[in-house]
């Protein structure tokens, strides 16, 4: 077999274990966040379904395959059915530069757990990771519903607002590492736990942090599609798998932006003590996950204009505080 064969196989394969894996765990997440939530709000339903609780996830899943998948009558068609699959897609694909473990032999074959080594990681997910945007904007304009329109909006303004926030936050620390490689910004960190960036760049792990829980439309940011009010956001007029689609890149867009910040900021794939690289990042990712959780359960929502507030009138001043500051320092 030529190399080449060889490279298309193991990319395709890559692709595969990718689209499986995180699909799975974006349905497991949600069962991981109800029983959180069950334990921390006192909720029965997921404690009670089966033995602790475990027969949840299947109740879950046969709800959301069995209903039934509406289509209104007056939504443009073509549009309303491509908008969940550009939240699941683009989530799906800005994985692809993420380099989830460092390298291993596998029946004597070296695996580089990354889908495309690009030298530009970081503008390539956040840049991807953008495009998920059109998602809610597209379901709300296509589902001739004003409370849809309205949320569509919304949600484009919020996504807009904190991208250029978080985009800002990175620029500080790829300044001082001087690549936009995210296997660079790993290597830069291999020294052990006191190289890691957040030492170095606190603040901008602080914004970043918060950036992303608006950009992934988690409390107290989840603005896009609102819990407690009675229409729910862009995917009023959605059901069945079609709705349950946005959800999966959302929590796609959640365990990409754990790795992002395990990556960045927390020393990424490299050993920690005496805990081996691959674990090390995973214990990271699920510490993330579960901040992400814990702030849900404990946080309550803000209004939009909260949200707008802060973007623009504390983390954007922020930030550019920051950049400047790194910059001279770096002079």
């Amino acid at each position: 077999m030529s190399s080449e064969m060889a490279y298309v196989i193991e990319t395709l394969v890559k692709a595969l274990v990718i689209i499986a894996l995180f699909s799975a765990l974006a349905g497991f997440a949600t069962y991981v966040e109800r029983k959180i939530l069950a334990f921390m709000q006192r909720r029965l339903g997921p404690m009670m379904v089966g033995p602790y609780g475990v027969l949840q996830l299947v109740a879950d899943m046969i709800k959301l395959f069995t209903k039934e998948d509406v289509v209104p009558k007056n939504v443009v068609k073509p549009i309303f059915l491509i908008a969940p699959l550009i939240a699941a897609i683009s989530a799906m694909t800005a994985l692809a530069a993420v380099p989830l473990f460092p390298e291993f032999t596998l029946f004597g074959h070296t695996v580089r757990p990354i889908l495309a080594d690009v030298g530009v990681g970081v503008l390539f997910v956040m840049g991807v990771a953008s495009v998920s945007m059109y998602a809610p904007l597209l379901a709300g304009m296509s589902s001739s519903n004003k409370w849809g329109l309205l949320a569509s909006a919304r949600a484009v303004v919020q996504l807009l607002s904190f991208e250029v926030v978080s985009g800002f936050a990175l620029l500080a620390p790829i300044m001082i590492i001087g690549s936009l490689s995210l296997i660079d910004i790993n290597n830069y960190q291999i020294g052990g736990v006191a190289e890691w960036i957040i030492w170095k760049q606190p603040l901008a792990f602080v914004l970043f942090v918060i950036a992303i829980f608006a950009e992934t439309n988690r409390t107290p940011f989840d603005l896009l599609e609102h819990e407690t009010e009675i229409t729910a956001g862009y995917g009023t007029e959605y059901s069945g798998m079609r709705w349950g689609m946005f959800f999966i890149g959302e929590y796609a867009n959640m365990f990409t932006a754990s790795f992002l910040v395990s990556l960045i900021f927390l020393g990424g794939f490299n050993p920690m003590w005496f805990i081996p690289g691959a674990l090390a990042i995973i214990l990271k990712v699920c510490f993330l996950i579960f901040f992400f959780m814990w702030v849900r359960a404990a946080w309550p929502h803000i209004r939009p204009d909260q949200l707008m507030w802060l973007c623009w009138k504390v983390l954007m001043p922020l930030a550019l505080l920051n950049i400047l500051i790194t910059g001279i320092v770096l002079l």
